[in-house]
């Protein structure tokens, strides 16, 4: 990843804390704190979806990113991002909260792991 694309997508996300790009899976993660709310596939930001916030992303037009996988394609729970949230962190806020909130309760929803 450019140094000039990290540094756009720190600034779109910033707002809600300081944000890390992990490579992989031939993309990028995006965490805030420990919490993994956005992907870079392919050059496409995605954001975490789930049951709770999916309509908000089908009625803005967005779709479910494809990950390519051994040549059959794999719908994965990171949706596109209306063009106009691209533009500014402004812009992107109601989106990125909302993901941000999806990968909080894909957290909570996690079982906690016991010490022995």
């Amino acid at each position: 990843m450019q140094p000039d694309q990290r540094t756009h997508l720190e600034e779109l996300f910033g707002r809600f804390g300081p944000v890390r790009v992990k490579a992989m899976f031939g993309g990028y993660g995006i965490y805030c704190g420990e919490r993994f709310f956005a992907v870079v596939i392919d050059g496409d930001i995605g954001l975490k979806v789930d049951d709770a916030n999916r309509q908000a992303f089908v009625d803005a037009g967005c779709a479910p990113l494809v990950y390519r996988r051994m040549k059959e394609p794999m719908p994965m729970s990171f949706w596109s991002v209306p063009a106009e949230a691209l533009d500014s962190e402004e812009a992107m806020r109601p989106w990125a909260r909302l993901a941000l909130d999806a990968a909080e309760r894909k957290a909570a929803s996690k079982p906690k792991k016991t010490s022995r």
